[in-house]
């Protein structure tokens, strides 16, 4: 099974707003970058976006540790996921939650792999996250721009 590394990042001119997201995958000395924006969305949304991006773009199951900067992507898929989907996309207060298409394709993709999660702090010393970073943001201007 490969081993890949997948950094992530979203970004968001407003909240909401034109948002953009953007991942870096890394498997041996192969590198592919991929970004996106979407208009009048939230951060928490393109963060997402990133991560399933990513998973999405790998051709067969894989290692894959995800590294983001996001705390409710990497908290959600550590410790709530499973939870959600046994109480009905219900979070512990009995609302609905949040962004349930997004964590119902990302739990989708992640099944495919066998998947890690970190959480770096942003804009920190990760030469990766802080590219995904640049990339996520000037997706959300460029389609900030043109609108």
């Amino acid at each position: 099974m490969k081993k890949v590394l997948l950094f992530t990042d979203g970004s968001c001119l407003g909240n909401p707003g034109s948002g953009g997201w953007a991942c870096l995958l890394r498997c041996g000395a192969a590198e592919k970058e991929l970004s996106g924006a979407e208009p009048n969305t939230t951060n928490n949304r393109m963060e997402l976006r990133a991560v399933i991006a990513g998973l999405a773009a790998l051709k067969e199951p894989c290692s894959v540790k995800v590294v983001t900067d996001s705390q409710y992507v990497q908290r959600a898929m550590t410790r709530y996921l499973e939870r959600w989907i046994a109480s009905g996309w219900r979070s512990s207060r009995g609302s609905p939650v949040a962004n349930r298409d997004l964590w119902e394709a990302l739990a989708r993709e992640s099944r495919r792999h066998r998947v890690t999660w970190t959480w770096i702090r942003g804009h920190g010393a990760s030469a990766e996250q802080n590219r995904c970073d640049r990339l996520a943001h000037q997706a959300a201007r460029s389609l900030a721009i043109a609108a």
